[in-house]
């Protein structure tokens, strides 16, 4: 066999461990994240939650910028440097750092961007400083990715940031209900900086040697402005609908929709956690000049994602009603929310990993596609509010028109961005089969089973329930989804070659 083909099977395994160990880290968020928004809920209510989700947004989204795209950009930087790596990924952490202190000095300065209905109280003051220990943990984490080295996001993003947040919001209810959720969060973030900063050292060492160097830093921080605002845009097309609600409804609305995002948040994490160890993947495979490959990437592991959001989406969303209520009986009204941001990660599961590739082909016109996309997000967000408002219908369904809006611009940004990406690449890019609906058929038929369970054995639907929908999901799709060549990866035994199956259409060889 040919060195191209065995690396291009090495490639795929890659991406396939990296799929395994991101599935189980969704499992570890899933059992990690419901005991917060639990504890958020029945002890801080619905009001106080929807204040610290409208805090943490700003604070995440400067973060987000901070970064300047070094999540995705920091794996080509690496592929095509001379430099010692150690010196390249410091370089990337002092641009991180001295972007964190621009965001932590506008947000001190006006902090009422956290907090617009409110006045600024007891810790809140110090919150807008957490922007280092975000952005710092995104970059250390993208770099460990590019090692291959995926444990380390999972187990700082799906164990250490979820359970510290748990259980000191549980502890800090004791102390302070007023900052309870803010301090949490705050020891939640250094907790997580603490957990990339760690293997990072060991996996990259000392930057013996190392000297900033202004014009090379600013150099860098120019070239990623394209995947800086792209990667801005995408999470805030996940965050505007939380600022457009905080326009119109009360803290207690929010409080309820953030509880339905927050659960619908764990079938994004499921493409979000492959962007590490794909980026790296896809750069080597471009700086060869090897599009097929890239196009071959990006259908698989399109299908892996599409398939697992799909299944989570209908795991979580057939007993909506029990998931939200488990929260607290404030939060049901929030089904409606739920299903429709379930249906959301769904549809975008092309749009996100055609960008993957676009960010690096076609930076600019990904950008352009996403912009559109934002926009016309926020038109129907505003427009299905008003349009429900004008006919008077409940409160609940006026909050669902973000989520409608979410749903249909993310499928209409999944189309454009597959297409143009299918044309640079001259490949077909589209990972979905036809096989994932006689799956989503299976897991239906045993959800409605859960659901007629009584109310008083609500709990069941989530013991019992979430597990059965998914593994029903999960057998057919092994057995009429899955090719040889897909078993192979995800079982691959000593001595097995993995390789990609055809694209839908393709005549077999000859």
């Amino acid at each position: 066999m040919s060195n191209a083909a065995s690396d291009s099977g090495d490639d795929i395994a890659a991406l396939a461990r990296g799929g395994r160990t991101n599935f189980f880290g969704f499992l570890l968020r899933l059992a990690a994240r419901l005991p917060f928004l639990l504890i958020a809920g029945r002890i801080y209510g619905a009001e106080a939650l929807g204040r610290f989700a409208y805090a943490i947004l700003i604070v995440e989204f400067s973060a987000q910028l901070a970064t300047l795209g070094l999540k995705r950009g920091l794996a080509q930087q690496l592929t095509t440097t001379d430099k010692p790596h150690v010196c390249v990924v410091w370089d990337a952490m002092l641009v991180a750092f001295l972007a964190s202190a621009v965001a932590t000095t506008l947000l001190a300065l006006f902090p009422q961007a956290m907090f617009p209905n409110s006045p600024v109280r007891g810790f809140e003051w110090l919150l807008p400083l957490i922007v280092f220990a975000i952005a710092g943990s995104d970059v250390a984490l993208a770099a460990l990715a590019y090692r291959r080295n995926i444990r380390a996001t999972v187990t700082a993003r799906a164990i250490i940031e979820p359970w510290t947040i748990s259980i000191a919001a549980f502890a800090l209810s004791y102390l302070s209900s007023r900052d309870g959720l803010i301090l949490a969060y705050v020891l939640s973030m250094v907790a997580a900086l603490s957990a990339s900063l760690w293997p990072l050292f060991k996996t990259y060492g000392i930057p013996h040697g190392w000297r900033p160097e202004p014009g090379v830093l600013w150099a860098l921080a120019r070239r990623n402005t394209p995947l800086a605002a792209a990667d801005a845009i995408e999470w805030g097309s996940r965050r505007i609908d939380i600022a457009i609600l905080g326009l119109f409804f009360s803290p207690a609305v929010v409080g309820v929709y953030y509880v339905a995002q927050q659960v619908a948040s764990l079938a994004q994490k499921l493409k979000t956690s492959f962007d590490p160890i794909l980026g790296p993947v896809i750069t080597q495979k471009l700086a060869e000049g090897d599009k097929k490959a890239v196009a071959a990437q990006v259908r698989q592991v399109g299908f892996w994602i599409i398939a697992a959001q799909m299944g989570v989406a209908l795991a979580l969303g057939i007993p909506g009603e029990a998931v939200m209520g488990l929260v607290g009986a404030a939060f049901i009204g929030g089904t409606g929310a739920l299903a429709f941001l379930l249906g959301a990660e769904a549809v975008a599961a092309t749009a996100a990993v055609s960008e993957s590739a676009l960010v690096y082909v076609a930076r600019h016109r990904n950008l352009m596609i996403s912009t559109f996309m934002v926009v016309v997000q926020a038109s129907l967000s505003v427009a299905f509010i008003l349009g429900m408002r004008s006919l008077h219908l409940p409160t609940t369904y006026q909050a669902a028109g973000p989520a409608m809006a979410l749903m249909l611009s993310l499928g209409m940004a999944s189309i454009l961005k597959a297409r143009l990406l299918c044309r640079i690449l001259d490949a077909p890019v589209q990972g979905w089969r036809w096989s994932l609906i006689w799956a989503a058929g299976a897991a239906l038929a045993v959800g409605q089973l859960v659901v007629l369970l009584p109310r008083r054995f609500e709990f069941l639907e989530l013991i019992v329930g979430i597990p059965a929908i998914l593994t029903a999901f999960g057998i057919v799709l092994w057995k009429f989804g899955f090719t040889h060549e897909d078993r192979i990866l995800f079982r691959r035994k000593k001595g097995e070659q993995p390789t990609l199956p055809p694209p839908p259409g393709a005549l077999p060889p000859a």
